[in-house]
């Protein structure tokens, strides 16, 4: 593009459709679980069985789907999955309203909305490079990063007031309504993917096309340390996504909305981590900050598993904002470099498989975690959870990334 991302019109549509979108997607963080907990007393398993199964299409289909998005063109993929997620996140409060709402619902409806996410983000993903010029993509991506925590923040602290007001299942309406805000920002975007080509002459199998992903992440000896850091971290992560809400209502005895709100003000940390991960980068070194964020910007997160009824319950937020600045800050950095090594041609294969190998450890975190918290009890298990996310660090810091300052020095791999 000849225009910056700031003044640029198609790339102004995608950060505004996806910052909608993601403050729905965030709503239903918060309403999906409370749904489960308090309306339909769902237990520690159930939750984290409900959290894998919202997760469990990355591990199910993200290898295949990276091969198919790669033959597609990956506007037309978004507008069809935001589509299909309207339809099926709007089933939830249709039914809420007439009373008939249940756990194989919310199970059916968290694994299929997680399919229709999959094909999104890769396409996604893999869209941003042809939409915005190469000397500009660390800047759009530290927007985007920065649209995907405040639509975090701005999403729970609306799910929160929507649960209070109206209801956790009635306040999945407002992420079906940012579904169809995208798509519709998608649809008048004006500047041409260029056609993926249709002849199959020579064309791989889709079982060949689906390892190439995985071959070039493996052969790559940098991409490779930096994905293994982030599956561990968010291995740890999902367990505990399993065990928040449980932890909040039933340890710390906080009511619906004071969990929602509190989940809210952690999660302001990840917008101020997104819009300084560029500044980060650049004073701590692009390299350096991979595991600086990890281990030295998520050490607070260790308060977590300490909050208590009474004053001790500030822990948490403050415990949450250290988590979601330090994955923001790597999030960013980590995108950036494997969007910048990976050519053109693999660009979505690659980015599914990081999506398989980063999205797919989070529905077996998520088994585990509620099968932790039953066994282990809810605290040991979430003590377990932030030690875990905070020492991946190591997998980066023990590594030749710890020598250098900057990745440009090591990006032939």
């Amino acid at each position: 593009m000849r225009d910056p991302w700031w003044i640029h019109r198609d790339f102004a549509l995608l950060w505004t459709g996806q910052t909608v979108s993601q403050a729905g997607s965030a709503v239903t963080t918060v309403a999906l679980p409370l749904v489960a907990v308090v309306a339909l007393r769902a237990s520690a398993f159930q939750v984290g069985l409900l959290t894998a199964l919202t997760y469990a299409a990355f591990l199910l289909v993200t290898l295949p789907a990276g091969a198919m998005v790669q033959r597609l063109a990956k506007r037309k993929v978004m507008i069809w999955s935001d589509v299909a997620r309207l339809v099926i996140i709007g089933s939830v409060p249709l039914t809420g309203a007439f009373g008939a709402l249940t756990l194989a619902q919310l199970y059916v409806v968290a694994l299929a909305a997680g399919m229709f996410t999959v094909f999104f983000d890769i396409s996604y993903q893999s869209y941003v490079p042809s939409l915005v010029a190469p000397k500009y993509l660390l800047a759009a991506n530290s927007r985007l990063g920065a649209s995907e925590s405040f639509g975090l923040l701005a999403g729970r602290a609306l799910g929160s007031g929507l649960v209070a007001v109206a209801g956790a299942a009635a306040a999945m309406a407002a992420d079906a309504l940012s579904y169809l805000i995208s798509a519709a920002s998608l649809t008048t975007i004006k500047q041409r993917e260029s056609r993926p080509r249709r002849s199959v002459i020579n064309r791989p199998k889709l079982r060949a096309e689906i390892a190439d992903g995985l071959v070039f992440i493996w052969r790559h000896k940098v991409l490779r340390k930096i994905v293994a850091c982030a599956a561990v971290g968010n291995f740890f992560f999902a367990i505990e996504m399993a065990l928040t809400v449980i932890f909040l209502i039933r340890l710390v005895h906080v009511t619906p909305a004071v969990a929602a709100v509190l989940i809210s003000v952690g999660s302001a940390a990840g917008m101020a981590g997104s819009l300084l991960s560029g500044g980060l980068a650049s004073w701590i070194g692009s390299a350096r900050v991979l595991w600086v964020s990890l281990l030295v910007f998520g050490l607070p997160s260790l308060m977590m598993p300490l909050a208590a009824p009474g004053w001790r319950v500030a822990l948490f937020p403050v415990g949450y904002a250290a988590c979601s600045f330090s994955s923001s800050v790597f999030g960013v950095a980590q995108l950036t470099y494997r969007q910048s090594v990976c050519p053109a041609e693999l660009l979505a294969k690659m980015n599914a498989a990081c999506r398989w190998l980063l999205w797919g450890v989070l529905p077996l975190g998520g088994l585990l975690g509620g099968l932790s918290g039953s066994i282990l009890g809810v605290r040991t298990s979430l003590w377990v959870a932030v030690s875990g996310f905070w020492a991946a660090g190591f997998l980066v810091f023990f590594s030749p990334l710890r020598h250098v300052r900057d990745l440009a020095a090591v990006q032939a791999g």
